[in-house]
């Protein structure tokens, strides 16, 4: 039998976020249980995956960050210089130092990293607010919302490079990715580029090490979300009574993350009025991690209206940036 949880209760009651609110009501009352990725990423979420991304079994950050070492100056000069730069969910905006540093060297650079994690923009603000010749203006919104207020900053058509690095499109289908790519094309205009980063599919037991490590970070990651409900919404999730599971569904070419009820419960959520029954063994769905064969992210954008320019491949991950164009 698990002890009561210890509920940390002042936020919620004052101001709890209606969109997470409404993200936990609908996801938690489905047949299928689910909650959207992106609320992995508060202050201790993000914390918690920059440890991911140092972890030995997780590779594809190094991956990312090589690439865009190596290439920043190829990326930069394949995408026309550009004075603007917009990073969709930017995180702690670590890796795209090399391309503002590059970008900046032929002249004055915008960065307008978005992100809906204020503790992941305020870390981005830090690290690169000293960079010459760079602004930083963090903008606090999701994907879409967020990029058309980045465009309505562009000044006399200035060129705007969007980066959407770290294989966050893995989070999408395939659908899903090829819609989101057409709508941030639609927000575009001709001669503005895009580059795309996205993990390559590798064998199996190397997706489930990244994903379940052997230290447990990957595991406590995923339980903070549910920590984070019982913070910010009344939730009285008893975290020992739900374990962390990583599978790979090969016909979908993915890894998906649950968190699986470890004994049958009834779990109260005090802001939502909201009382979640779960059968022994069930689970929340909590991320997709899609992966790709690089003629795959070629295709995709296409059918999203970009045509491809360049790519850049680490093969000892296996791992693409993928550079596409508005034309």
């Amino acid at each position: 039998m698990f002890a009561p949880a210890t509920v940390l209760r002042p936020s919620w009651r004052e101001s709890p976020d209606p969109r997470f609110a409404q993200d936990v009501a609908e996801g938690l009352t489905r047949p299928r249980k689910t909650l959207p990725a992106s609320w992995l990423y508060d202050e201790v979420g993000s914390a918690l995956f920059e440890v991911i991304t140092v972890l030995p079994e997780y590779g594809l950050t190094r991956a990312d960050d090589g690439l865009l070492r190596r290439y920043a100056k190829d990326i930069v000069a394949a995408a026309g210089e550009p004075e603007l730069i917009v990073e969709l969910g930017s995180g702690s905006g670590a890796k795209t130092r090399h391309v503002l540093e590059t970008a900046a060297r032929w002249k004055r650079v915008e960065y307008l990293p978005i992100d809906i994690s204020s503790a992941a923009l305020d870390s981005c603000e830090s690290a690169l607010r000293a960079l010459e010749r760079v602004s930083v203006d963090p903008i606090e919104a999701s994907y879409l919302p967020g990029l058309e207020r980045a465009f309505a900053r562009r000044r006399n058509g200035a060129r705007v490079l969007v980066l959407f690095l770290g294989s966050t499109i893995g989070n999408f289908t395939r659908a899903e990715a090829t819609d989101l790519l057409r709508r941030i094309r639609g927000i575009a205009a001709s001669g503005d580029c895009l580059l795309l980063g996205a993990d390559l599919v590798k064998p199996q037991a190397r997706l489930i090490a990244a994903y379940d490590d052997p230290l447990g970070v990957t595991a406590s990651f995923n339980l903070n979300l549910l920590a984070r409900i019982n913070r910010e919404l009344g939730g009285k999730f008893e975290l020992s009574a739900f374990a962390h599971t990583a599978r790979y569904n090969e016909r979908a070419s993915r890894v998906e993350m649950h968190l699986r009820s470890r004994v049958a419960q009834e779990v109260e959520i005090e802001a939502l009025d909201l009382t979640v029954t779960f059968r022994r063994g069930e689970t929340i769905w909590t991320e997709s991690s899609h992966k790709f064969r690089a003629d795959d992210i070629g295709r995709m954008g296409e059918r999203g209206g970009w045509t491809t320019e360049r790519r850049w491949v680490d093969n000892d991950w296996g791992f693409a940036e993928t550079l596409f164009a508005c034309r």
